[in-house]
């Protein structure tokens, strides 16, 4: 099935190639203002592996990893799932240019999958448009 893999379960990922240096999209991302936008508001995040957030809306999870302008891989669990998924921030340059990507694996369903699809493609857009402010 699309979008159904053996390692990951389900999983959904979006792309998108921004006219900005690497550095300043992930200086965004890894803000707070960039994490309320992608992980929720009033999201802590702190580069440790280990580290526990929780965001205002009752998203919640751990850090796995956290390296630099390069990527942010975490648990990600709402309030109403009954289960851990698995986020993964990048970024890469790609000249004067960066790819963001967010990819979300270890999705329930088709449906659930199609419901992050729709909140990722938000979150770029978000995104996107508060680099280009």
């Amino acid at each position: 099935m699309v979008g159904q893999t053996k390692d990951a379960g389900w999983q959904i990922g979006v792309s998108k190639t921004v006219p900005h240096p690497v550095a300043r999209v992930w200086d965004f991302i890894a803000s707070p203002e960039g994490t309320a936008v992608w992980l929720g508001p009033d999201a802590e995040l702190k580069p440790e592996k280990g580290f526990r957030y929780e965001t205002a809306t009752g998203v919640a999870g751990e850090v796995r990893s956290f390296h630099e302008h390069d990527r942010i891989r975490l648990t990600w669990r709402p309030a109403d799932w009954d289960h851990d998924s698995t986020v993964q921030v990048a970024v890469t340059a790609n000249g004067d240019r960066t790819v963001l990507r967010f990819h979300q694996e270890w999705l329930a369903d088709a449906e659930e999958r199609e419901r992050q699809r729709a909140y990722w493609k938000g979150v770029m857009n978000t995104v996107v448009d508060a680099l280009g402010s």
